[in-house]
């Protein structure tokens, strides 16, 4: 998932970018709907930017039981390698992961996953599935399937 739309106002360095008006509505939208989905995370592994971390803060109440969270600094910015590094650590106790993360990494990311070009607007998630065994060689096989696309516009 990219991060809801954040504010381009103030001084403020890119780091510290907070969510605007639409992305704070939106991000719980997307939450629910990855609920209603069945897309529930066990996992959370967020970008340490102030706009993904804020995203996670609205998603949050919405998912039962509260998804472990990991706030991962090398996921600012970042792209395919650094999703890969965080995902072949994940537990394989956790079924279901959730990459809050930024453009043009998590596009470039979404699209090799899925193996079709995908477009990221802020708050976007793409459900990817595997069937591999466990984390690690999902990772290193890379043996994905796109199962939806939730638009934050979709749900408004």
């Amino acid at each position: 998932m990219r991060h809801a739309k954040s504010s381009w106002s103030g001084n403020l360095p890119d780091h510290e970018r907070p969510l605007n008006g639409r992305g704070r509505t939106a991000a719980p939208l997307v939450a629910a709907e990855l609920v209603r989905c069945g897309w529930t995370p066990d996992v959370v592994v967020a970008s340490d930017a102030r706009r993904t971390v804020e995203t996670w803060e609205r998603m949050r109440e919405t998912f039962s039981p509260t998804p472990y969270i990991v706030i991962d600094p090398a996921l600012y910015l970042s792209g395919y390698s650094e999703l890969v590094s965080a995902g072949v650590q994940l537990s394989d106790t956790w079924q279901t992961a959730l990459f809050l993360g930024h453009n043009p990494g998590w596009e470039m990311a979404a699209s090799h996953f899925s193996g079709e070009p995908i477009e990221m607007k802020t708050g976007m998630a793409v459900l990817l599935k595997t069937e591999a065994a466990d984390w690690k060689s999902a990772f290193q096989a890379q043996a994905w399937q796109l199962a939806a696309i939730i638009r934050p516009r979709d749900l408004a």
